[in-house]
């Protein structure tokens, strides 16, 4: 499944690769695509483990960047 996202707070190209290597690493992500210019995060995982999955995600943002928040759009 995909979803798309719209990131607030996010400073710097820089920060918004870090946080796409990290996202990479959960367990159900296939693959994950920020960019610093829209703002956007696309995800695509396990649809069957959505909650999980995005849980996971937000615990990782929080954790490399605090200030940082994503919104489904």
């Amino acid at each position: 499944m995909k979803s798309k996202f719209k990131m607030k707070g996010l400073d710097c190209a820089n920060c918004a690769s870090e946080l796409e290597r990290a996202i990479q690493k959960i367990d159900g992500i296939e693959s994950v695509t920020i960019s610093f210019m829209t703002l956007k995060m696309e995800l695509e995982y396990d649809e069957a483990r959505k909650e999980e999955i995005l849980q996971n995600v937000k615990k990782v943002i929080k954790k490399e960047e605090p200030d940082v928040t994503i919104e489904e759009v």
